[in-house]
């Protein structure tokens, strides 16, 4: 597994993140067994947020960290706050507090490795929020903070007040939404991903020591559908199965090699509660792919060079 100085604060960090979207719908076994490989694999970073499955997916690793007691120094755990569902965004000091306590009670533990604002609130204080990250770092709830979805100038007016560096940013991030990486090749043309939509993100995390937590690796659109296999994409699929065969690994495992290969050394979130999805993704992430494998998926998902 290929490791990363997270957010140049000093923990060590796997460039695979287990996200836990989907944890809810394994059994406590399948959970157990779940956690168990991705430590084999080292692969000690997981991610989650209150509402994935409405609490539940916390609840259910909460669960296996309660059976073995010893798991929980052997892992990072990363949450997420922020979102009610259906409802709005919530930034408040009120809200994160509240939220942190409850995550802290469904997960079974008395502390998060990292905590992320979910989305952009727009009503946030940013004020408050460093008040809320002051509470929860000085009690001991919360050693580093983070965002997700967030724009550089977002970053910026929080940075402005929280006295602690933000140290993570997720983002959407796959071979066929990588308008972040596109948009800083079709410099002053007039072709789509030459329009800036998010303030030039990617090189404002490298120039802060951002760490970037690419999600839905495998998507196309917003929740749209998956790629791989996807008739949308033929061409990208030929090129993935070519290179794939030449390393003796899957299409699925290619991809994590694409995202680990630039050099912002982007942690890539898995997702798959398939285990042997999960296996060829990890044996993916320890192959160095070349630049010019690189540049030939990117080109075959219909992009261009300038």
């Amino acid at each position: 597994m290929k490791y990363i100085d997270f957010g140049k604060c000093g923990l060590k960090a796997p460039q695979i993140v287990i996200g836990l979207m989907g944890f809810g719908q394994l059994t406590k076994k399948q959970a157990e067994e779940y956690v168990n490989l991705c430590l084999e694999n080292d692969a000690n970073f997981f991610d989650n947020a209150d509402i994935y499955g409405n609490g539940e997916c916390e609840a259910l690793l909460g669960q296996v960290l309660k059976t073995d007691h010893s798991l929980r120094d052997k892992i990072i755990l990363q949450t997420k706050c922020g979102i009610v569902p259906g409802k709005m965004y919530d930034c408040s000091e009120e809200h994160i507090l509240k939220s942190v306590d409850e995550s802290l009670k469904r997960l079974s533990t008395d502390h998060l490795d990292v905590l992320l604002l979910h989305r952009p609130d727009a009503l946030t204080d940013p004020e408050e929020v460093s008040e809320a990250f002051e509470k929860l770092f000085v009690s001991g709830k919360v050693k580093f903070f983070g965002v997700s979805n967030h724009k550089p100038m977002q970053i910026e007016l929080l940075q402005k007040y929280i006295p602690y560096k933000l140290v993570a940013n997720q983002l959407q991030l796959s071979i066929t939404e990588c308008n972040m990486i596109a948009n800083g090749m079709e410099v002053n043309m007039s072709t789509p991903s030459a329009c800036d939509r998010d303030g030039s993100v990617l090189d404002y995390c490298r120039l802060k020591d951002i760490t970037i937590q690419a999600w839905s690796p495998y998507r196309y659109g917003f929740f749209e559908g998956i790629y791989l296999g996807s008739e949308k994409y033929p061409e990208l699929n030929k090129k993935l199965d070519e290179i794939a065969s030449i390393y003796n690994i899957t299409p699925t495992g290619l991809v994590a090699s694409w995202i680990l290969k630039h050099p912002a050394k982007i942690q890539m979130i898995s997702g798959t509660m398939n285990f042997n999805r999960l296996r060829e993704i990890f044996k993916g992430a320890d192959i160095t792919i070349t630049k010019e494998q690189w540049y030939e998926i990117y080109l075959s998902s219909k992009r261009m060079l300038p």
